[in-house]
């Protein structure tokens, strides 16, 4: 679907018509969810948010200024409820002791985050050994969820050097993971053979 095609889409739906929002949501319904999910970490919570993104879009339609805009848009309202429902989650309550002794555990337990522990360990030593624009690049990317055009504006760079250098950086980091793990296994050796 072209960009020419979405506008009109868009006008379409903004005169009543219900066909061309659906059309709408269809085209975007991968895209709001996956924003979803990025900001609640729960798929079920970010369907169940997508959903009401596009009820929200639908009913603030006649609002959006420039119907090209439509993606940038539905995306910041996304972002905004995601946001929302984070900051509006009520506290956690405390359940009887009795009852936690009788439930089965969920999740990873006290080995496996360890396990994690020293994996989160291992990557930031690899990123800190990486020259700052590799980590630079890295860590603004995948720790903090800027978009390629964000990284473009904040690196005053352009995609194509961004996507280049998140390349290369991966390839580095890689490599320093594995001298890192090499190194680590033969230390482990060493000490297995001394008792």
């Amino acid at each position: 679907m072209t960009w020419n095609e979405i506008t009109e889409l868009v006008d379409r739906a903004r005169a009543g018509d219900r066909r061309a929002y659906g059309q709408l949501i269809e085209r975007f319904q991968p895209t709001v969810y996956a924003v979803a999910l990025g900001r609640l970490r729960n798929p079920a919570e970010a369907q169940e948010l997508a959903q009401e993104v596009f009820l929200h879009g639908m009913k603030k339609l006649d609002q959006l200024r420039d119907a090209a805009c439509f993606a940038g848009w539905l995306r910041q309202i996304t972002v905004r409820m995601a946001i929302n429902r984070l900051t509006r989650r009520g506290p956690v309550h405390q359940a009887e002791p009795e009852a936690l002794d009788r439930a089965e555990a969920v999740g990873d337990g006290p080995l496996s985050a360890l396990v994690k522990a020293e994996q989160a360990a291992e990557l930031y030593r690899g990123l800190e050994s990486l020259k700052p624009v590799d980590r630079a690049t890295l860590v603004a990317f995948y720790l903090r969820g800027r978009s390629l055009k964000q990284m473009s504006r904040e690196f005053e760079t352009p995609v194509g050097t961004i996507k280049r250098r998140l390349h290369v950086a991966r390839i580095r980091l890689k490599k320093q993971m594995e001298r890192g793990t090499t190194g680590k296994r033969a230390s482990r050796e060493r000490e297995l053979a001394c008792v």
